[in-house]
């Protein structure tokens, strides 16, 4: 097919200025994922009482996201409406962009803290407003980005190295935000660098580098579904294995090579197949557009959004509930070990605002390399409705198959991550909260693990069928355009 007809070949500069987006938002939101249950349980002290922080931030990281939740199809119905004059989608980059940046430094500037003496109650509103508020501009940023990836060409093959290359993208911020968070923490803090933890972060972050370039090949080899198969076994293999490993040997020991390895087969599966299901969100907005004639991008990316929020909210909130039932107690400041993060609230601050400003320079990037060509029509954009969202998800299968597959691939990495703290600073916890740390690390994802290869298997659109659905949708299009 020729470009005219919608089958786009991009340029490395367009896919890797795309790409850099993501890796401007993991800069900010990873360290949301990852590190704001330890940081409102062991450095905030939320609610002010170290015996049940983590049971309170469980909570406030619940309610908040499901709030995020409500709030993600009113963006995008939004978003497929207007047309902005900097571009449809990209102009949010910019306009929600550095919004995000200053409110993640408030939710991390800690000048409520229980430790300057201020009220239980107001440690307790500020995060919660903070929180809520960061929440939503995330998905102002998030959804129309994501409908980026589908207005840039129709080419199945583009698309999977478009994805490819934002995972990468993706993880490069990711590596960033878990193996280099902590030294940078540890240096304003002034504190023992824990090796150990950005050992386990730093060997877990290079098969979603190095090995996310592949996978347009391993899926042309094996076929789509064997590979999240595939992937899905190797990773359950991790999971185990950083789970008997942290039952046998010293987890703070900084020369514990098993289980670092054991973290790099998890996420040579785990890592590689919760980047590559994104370019299955392209397939069901083409699937969409086949069988309605509107491509609502932003719908559908509002709904992927809706579920993988939703899962970041049931998995960011698993841990806490989990230790605050086994009895763990967040540690006095004054002793840390080194092991862990730091607890040092200044620290944190001065940290996240250096994420949060090559963040928002990486997403001005992204705005001016990327330019959207496969866009509804705006006659058809002025007919989209809020109540557009769940009509589509009741009438598209695919669609509802990727919406359970999100949500519990992201219950089970926000488990999983958040939890990663936890372990390396677990030493003088009751064994009933080593336990309960081992269980959200390593066991409750082996389950979930098992429910995304069921899922999967329910996913009905071929690559085959794919490129079928993409021609036809073109063909329409050109018809509608001579007539």
């Amino acid at each position: 097919m020729s470009e005219e007809q919608g089958f786009y070949k991009l340029s490395w500069i367009t896919k890797i200025g795309f790409g850099l987006g993501d890796c401007a938002q993991n800069l900010i939101y990873q360290v949301i994922a990852g590190y704001v249950m330890f940081y409102y349980s062991d450095v905030y002290v939320l609610g002010g009482d170290r015996t049940k922080s983590a049971g309170i931030a469980s909570t406030l990281l619940l309610v908040a996201r499901i709030i995020d939740v409500i709030w993600d199809p009113f963006v995008g119905a939004w978003v497929d409406k207007h047309n902005p004059r900097w571009g449809k989608y990209r102009s949010y980059l910019v306009v929600a962009g550095i919004p995000l940046s200053i409110v993640s430094l408030l939710c991390f500037s800690g000048f409520t803290a229980t430790s300057t003496g201020v009220s239980r109650g107001v440690n307790l509103g500020f995060a919660i407003v903070s929180y809520i508020l960061l929440q939503m501009l995330y998905t102002v940023v998030n959804v129309p980005y994501g409908a980026i990836n589908a207005s840039l060409t129709r080419d199945t093959h583009e698309v999977t190295e478009l994805t490819s290359t934002r995972m990468v993208c993706a993880n490069i911020g990711g590596f960033f935000v878990w193996t280099l968070m902590p030294v940078v923490l540890a240096i304003f803090a002034n504190s023992k660098k824990p090796w150990g933890m950005v050992l386990f972060n730093f060997i877990g972050s290079i098969p979603g580098i190095f090995f996310m370039p592949a996978v347009p090949y391993v899926k042309r080899a094996i076929g789509k579904k064997n590979m999240f198969y595939s992937l899905g076994v190797i990773g359950i293999i991790g999971f185990a294995m950083i789970y008997f490993i942290s039952r046998s040997v010293d987890v703070l020991d900084d020369h514990n090579f098993g289980i670092v390895a054991a973290n790099f087969v998890k996420s040579v599966g785990f890592g590689i197949v919760t980047g590559y299901m994104w370019a299955i969100v392209p397939e069901v907005i083409s699937y969409a557009e086949y069988t309605t004639g509107r491509r609502i991008a932003g719908i559908v990316n509002a709904l992927t959004g809706m579920f993988y929020k939703a899962g970041n909210a049931i998995g960011g909130a698993i841990p806490g509930y989990v230790l605050a039932m086994t009895k763990y107690k967040a540690p006095e400041a004054s002793g840390d070990d080194g092991n862990t993060m730091s607890r040092e609230p200044s620290a944190w601050f001065k940290t996240v605002l250096i994420y949060s400003i090559i963040g928002i320079i990486l997403l001005v990037f992204c705005f001016t390399q990327t330019k959207e060509r496969i866009v509804m029509d705006e006659k058809e954009a002025k007919n989209v409705k809020f109540t557009d969202l769940f009509v589509e998800f009741v009438r598209n299968g695919p669609l509802r198959v990727i919406a359970l597959y999100f949500i519990t691939a992201f219950t089970c990495m926000c488990c999983h991550n958040s939890s990663i703290a936890f372990l390396y600073g677990m030493g003088g916890q009751v064994e009933s909260a080593k336990e309960g740390i081992r269980w959200s690390v390593a066991v409750i994802p082996i389950i979930l693990n098992i429910v995304m290869m069921i899922i999967i298997s329910f996913y009905s659109l071929t690559d085959e069928k794919i490129d079928e659905i993409n021609r036809e949708n073109e063909k329409r299009l050109q018809k509608a355009d001579s007539a």
